[in-house]
């Protein structure tokens, strides 16, 4: 059986993204209070207690407590996925 480049990148890419699949517990406990933080964002904005921008800020914040608990494994399966295609 031959493998070509694009096989062994495909097979690299799944293997990762399988890894990457599996959070720690604290990922998942990052993750649940960045939902929080969307949610409480959403619910000020509707109560009118804050503006669309400050609720657009609390959700950034709330992207950056997850993105920092994911560490790298986004960038480096982003970077798999477009050498794949």
């Amino acid at each position: 059986m031959k493998f070509t480049k694009a096989t062994l990148v495909a097979s690299a890419a799944a293997l990762s993204l399988g890894l990457a699949a599996c959070d720690s517990p604290a990922e998942e406990a990052a993750e649940e209070e960045a939902e929080a933080m969307e949610a409480q964002a959403d619910d000020m904005e509707d109560a009118g207690m804050i503006s669309d921008e400050e609720a657009d800020a609390m959700e950034a914040q709330a992207d950056d407590i997850e993105d920092a608990a994911e560490g790298d494994t986004d960038a480096m399966t982003e970077g798999m996925e477009e050498a794949v295609n």
